[in-house]
């Protein structure tokens, strides 16, 4: 990957901390889960008084003054790293992200502006999750709260869960009928991301271990049974395979350039087809998804994640 720099416009220096906007680039990623999406409001663009009346609100919410904030359009970037740390990763992991999703995906910014919390630690992300989400997290990782307009990451595990948590807004503001099968794949997918010909990918990761296994027992459901999960089936009534097999099925649609085609054509299509079942038979050319299940099983198992 080509790495390359640039960064526009005002720095504000505060007792709290520095304030800047800065563009940048990629990124590589690795981690873990997330939360439903809802519907959007009208789409809205975001100018610096926004963003100023936007961080004099943030500042009085600071745990200490140990916090530094980067704006990284569409999102906010708050961290107790050394601000140059910050500014780093808003360039080469936020930037990266929301560019290349951008391009692959998403036409509309999210409609509110989203804060990104990145806590340098496990110790700093539960306390200061605790205070400001106002319970303790139920992952070690990080996770999306659209009522909260944040995104809370316990950075120190990698920036794979930071990838896959920037995803959920910008599905809420392009596809907020999307089912958790598919908003839950598309964010996992890119828990482990690169770029590959200008365009993001996601690679294998530590999920594939425990599909192999499942698909050896005989213990991945039809796609049919995936693609109609309700919210509370999928993140409640998992029995330990609906994120990975949602991961890898966009995984094999990815690696046959499919995927975007699978996007736009279930997006277009949801009101008479919401589960995404027709789209994905329309998308693979086949109407039988068990025969396709057992090809799409035969292609994992060969996969590698070192």
């Amino acid at each position: 990957m080509n790495m390359r720099q640039c960064c526009f416009g005002y720095a504000l220096a505060t007792s709290l901390s520095l304030i800047a906007i800065c563009l940048g680039s990629p990124v590589c990623a690795a981690d873990r889960p997330a939360s439903p999406i809802a519907a959007p409001t009208p789409a809205k663009i975001f100018t610096k008084a926004d963003y100023q009346r936007h961080i004099e609100e943030l500042k009085k919410r600071l745990p200490n003054d140990g916090f530094s904030i980067v704006i990284q359009p569409p999102f906010v970037v708050i961290g107790d790293e050394p601000v140059d740390t910050v500014k780093r990763r808003s360039q080469q992991t936020v930037k990266w992200a929301v560019d290349h999703l951008k391009r692959e995906y998403f036409s509309d910014d999210p409609t509110e502006i989203i804060d990104i919390w990145l806590f340098q630690d496990a110790n700093s992300y539960e306390e200061h999750t605790a205070t400001l989400y106002g319970k303790k997290p139920t992952t070690p990782y990080g996770f999306y709260s659209s009522s909260h307009n944040a995104l809370y990451m316990n950075i120190a595990t990698g920036g794979g869960t930071l990838v896959h948590e920037i995803v959920h807004p910008f599905m809420a503001s392009n596809f907020p009928e999307c089912p958790s099968w598919f908003n839950e794949g598309l964010a996992s997918l890119y828990e482990q991301s690169a770029e590959r010909d200008g365009r993001i990918i996601g690679q294998t990761n530590w999920r594939l271990r425990g599909l192999q296994s499942a698909i050896r027992k005989g213990d991945v459901p039809p796609f049919e049974t995936l693609c109609q999960t309700t919210t509370r089936e999928f993140y409640d009534k998992d029995k330990g395979t609906n994120y990975s097999q949602a991961r890898y099925l966009c995984h094999y649609l990815q690696e046959r350039d499919l995927l975007q085609k699978f996007y736009r054509t279930f997006r277009k299509n949801v009101a008479t087809d919401p589960s995404g079942i027709e789209s994905l038979k329309s998308v693979l050319g086949k109407r039988d998804l068990d025969e396709f299940k057992q090809k799409w099983e035969a292609e994992v198992l060969k996969l590698r994640f070192d």
